[in-house]
């Protein structure tokens, strides 16, 4: 349903198939089709045709209000939208679109009333709770205006009111979500900065050899065999120079306390060696992505499709369906496609696509993905239950059959 100035609250989708009813799913696609396409007065002439039969049927009285609603023909709507939430008070959808009219008419208290019985029946209906925020700030709105006109000075409430209006300012669009990305492990880049320190352990290799050197020359004594040849002169002198020899020679061990402070740089070199020994301690939580959950593909071909929508890459998305889709509605292959082209990537403005509780099952060669799929865009929004049926097709999980409202 088309957004208008009087109202930023959000209807449910047109293309909702209320699970509740058994009407043949073929003429509700008919009827669905023909107001994606804008061919309102069309799609009501058929919803007539088809509750002749069966007048009762939610589906069809569902998407004719939706089509009388295109046409401004807000009373009739609402008529056929409050006869829904009597016949049928356990579904949400009818409560909210019916408050959305109510909004529209400044009825701030029927649209409340109408939201909280959608939230009632529904409790994580996100829409209603959104919808029913908007009729709160539009009831404050009032109530502030009401305050300046008997007292405008009072500064308090303009602030107030200028406030309420800048959120219903912005209320009027939808910020889509990041989906899906997941970000790369965050343990890697520690794991990498610590294993740094083990270059401590490279003055360790040379010290280490050093000091065992220095001490081999203290074995001094070998100068020792250097007043071996003072004998010679023994030939020509007296016994007196013997110790001359034995002086020099005796300081020379002297040196040998040297070696003492040898022992030091022990110390140095064994301390840093245990601490790269603990560093690689870390690396036990890179175990963790090890579980594989077998329906990650199909939630990954299902992330994919809704990415490429809301991108409106008609080419990327067009990708995702088999070559043996089965096309509502009759059409061929070809017009689907077109039709497709149109609506998504001629569409103006931004699109947002959101799905939530997912469930995938597989079964051979053959998956199921159900989900409630939330869309916006500038000329629509709304919710609804969906499920798509995947099958192998070229190594990837393409969409064989979408069915919309069914579990």
């Amino acid at each position: 349903m088309k957004k208008r100035d009087s109202s930023v609250l959000h209807a449910a989708s047109a293309a909702l198939f209320l699970t509740f009813g058994q009407s043949a799913i073929a003429s509700v696609q008919e009827i669905q089709a023909l107001v994606a396409r804008g061919q309102f007065p069309e799609a009501i002439r058929v919803a007539d045709v088809d509750l002749t039969s069966n007048p009762t049927d939610p589906q069809t009285r569902f998407l004719k209000a939706v089509a009388l609603t295109e046409l401004n023909k807000v009373e009739e709507a609402i008529g056929v939208f409050r006869k829904l939430t009597e016949d049928y008070p356990e579904l949400p959808e009818p409560y909210n679109n019916l408050a959305v009219l109510y909004a529209q008419q400044k009825s701030f208290d029927k649209a409340k009333a109408a939201l909280e019985m959608a939230i009632r029946t529904h409790p994580s209906y996100a829409t209603a709770h959104e919808n029913l925020g908007d009729v709160y700030a539009r009831m404050a709105s009032q109530a502030y205006d009401k305050a300046l006109q008997l007292d405008s000075s009072n500064t308090v409430a303009q602030s107030k009111l200028a406030l309420i209006r800048e959120l219903m300012t912005a209320s009027g669009g939808h910020t889509p979500p990041v989906v899906m990305a997941q970000a790369a492990p965050a343990p890697a880049k520690p794991i990498a900065q610590p294993v740094a320190p083990v270059a401590v352990a490279k003055p360790a290799q040379t010290p280490l050899p050093s000091p065992v050197v220095t001490p081999a020359p203290a074995p001094a004594p070998a100068p020792v065999a250097a007043p071996a040849p003072a004998p010679t002169p023994v030939a020509a002198a007296p016994t007196p120079p013997a110790p001359v020899a034995v002086a020099t020679p005796t300081p020379a061990p002297t040196p040998a306390p040297v070696a003492a402070p040898a022992p030091a740089p022990t110390p140095v070199v064994a301390a840093p060696t245990p601490a790269p020994v603990a560093v690689a301690a870390p690396a036990a939580p890179v175990k963790a992505p090890a579980k594989v959950d077998a329906t990650d593909p199909v939630r990954e071909a299902l992330s994919g499709w809704a990415r490429d929508w809301a991108r409106k890459d008609v080419k990327a998305y067009l990708s995702h369906y088999a070559k043996d889709f089965r096309v509502p509605g009759g059409r061929s292959r070809s017009q689907w496609e077109n039709e497709r082209q149109a609506r998504v990537g001629d569409k103006p403005g931004e699109i947002s696509v959101v799905l939530e509780n997912i469930d995938v099952t597989i079964k051979g060669q053959t998956a199921k993905a159900t989900f409630r799929q939330h869309y916006d865009s500038s000329g629509f929004s709304g919710s609804t239950n969906k499920t798509l049926v995947f099958v192998q097709q070229d190594g990837r999980w393409r969409i064989q059959q979408e069915l919309i409202g069914l579990q």
